[in-house]
């Protein structure tokens, strides 16, 4: 009997090699094509998968599931790698592992696929994955344990009569409703700037705007519901803020960033709905987080970034923070204003029903309701202990 393969399938070079590769391997493969927002010609990459072989290629509609599953937990947890990096791909990878299991549990399959690289952060993500919701699966990655270097890869599609697409031959690109991601060619030097046509959702300098424009983005509970007092699905709220954001060349993210495999790797980011996002969500945490709880936060925020980035979304850690950072997002609702200018987007306001901010406790005018005679007293506790070490001890370290 024909051993039955599941493959992660993007339809670009190495993923279209890597079907006409298990098909010669004696599999038959069953391709899924998991749409989380990517901007692809679904279509065509069915037909691309099919001509290299493939039994089928089905497409799977995750947008929503991605949104609410996923993208939902990454804003209020201002999810940023480095600081810096929402995690496009690192968000996207468990999403598809839970589609290419269903299908290899829907058709009995024995083996589940992936066209990673050797270098990459991906195939930790799959794999790991695999391994918690399948672990009786048989993982296979000819890419990764061929050694195939992109060269050859492009010279077998060629041979096979696999079309790629164009920019395949250059860059490396992966994208979903969060964002895109390119590496590779022009981008491998840290020291050349990146050539303009590494770009595809934000606009180069001489076609941004002169004139700004301003946003009002309402949150519930840490999560994004609305824009300009229009209530808006959360995909519709990514979406409209990548066009607006791409648009003034806000977004763009070019990073030396530490993969999970030990190594640097140079990564171009346009991302300019998510960090659009984040940056507004923080403000809004800013106005209504207690102040020991605002200070605690942001280091499980990038613990949880450094789980998800590893390929472990599907751990008992992630799923505890989580639960934490659930907590407190029960008062993070109201709105915040962003604004936009060439290559920036700028908080400038934001409002809300459960803030923190007490006027009359902030003001420097004639309504000061702050007691100022409780401040000598309080100061002379809080600095008693270096008081009586500087007389004791001399002062010094």
């Amino acid at each position: 009997m024909t051993e039955r393969a599941v493959l992660a399938y993007s339809g670009g070079l190495d993923t279209s090699v890597t079907i006409r590769w298990l098909v010669d391997q004696g599999f038959e493969v069953h391709a899924v094509v998991v749409d989380v927002g990517q901007q692809d010609d679904f279509a065509g990459l069915v037909e691309r998968g099919m001509h290299a072989g493939a039994t089928t290629v089905r497409v799977a509609d995750a947008v929503d599931r991605f949104a609410a599953g996923y993208l939902t937990r990454a804003i209020v947890a201002n999810a940023l790698y480095e600081g810096a990096y929402p995690m496009v791909s690192g968000l996207a990878r468990p999403c598809i592992t839970e589609e290419v299991v269903r299908v290899a549990r829907e058709l009995g399959a024995g083996t589940v696929a992936h066209g990673c690289t050797g270098k990459g952060n991906d195939q930790v993500r799959f794999e790991v994955s695999f391994m918690v919701l399948a672990p009786d699966l048989r993982i296979v990655a000819p890419i990764r344990d061929a050694n195939m270097a992109r060269e050859k890869a492009l010279a077998l599609a060629a041979e096979w009569g696999i079309a790629v697409p164009a920019v395949s031959s250059t860059y490396s690109v992966d994208e979903n409703l969060w964002g895109r991601t390119v590496e590779c060619g022009p981008l491998e030097d840290p020291w050349v700037a990146p050539p303009e046509d590494a770009f595809a959702r934000t606009a180069p300098p001489e076609a941004r705007p002169s004139e700004p424009a301003e946003v009002v983005l309402a949150f519930e509970r840490g999560v994004p519901v609305g824009i300009d007092g229009e209530p808006r699905s959360l995909p519709d709220i990514v979406r409209s803020l990548d066009v607006l954001g791409g648009a003034y060349g806000f977004g763009r993210v070019d990073m030396i960033e530490n993969r999970r495999v030990g190594i640097k790797s140079r990564e171009l980011y346009e991302v300019p709905g998510a960090l659009s996002i984040i940056r507004a969500h923080r403000a809004l945490e800013d106005l209504t987080l207690e102040r020991d709880l605002a200070h605690h936060k942001p280091a499980l925020e990038a613990r949880w970034a450094d789980l998800v980035y590893d390929g472990q979304w599907f751990g008992p850690l992630r799923a505890a923070i989580d639960a934490y950072i659930g907590s407190t997002q029960r008062d993070v609702t109201g709105e915040v204003r962003l604004r936009y200018e060439p290559g920036s987007c700028t908080v400038v306001g934001r409002r809300s029903d459960r803030s923190l901010y007490d006027l009359s406790l902030a003001t420097y005018g004639g309504d000061d309701a702050f007691d100022h005679a409780d401040a000598a007293g309080y100061l002379r506790l809080y600095g008693l202990p270096l008081k009586v070490w500087a007389a004791r001890q001399g002062g010094s370290p």
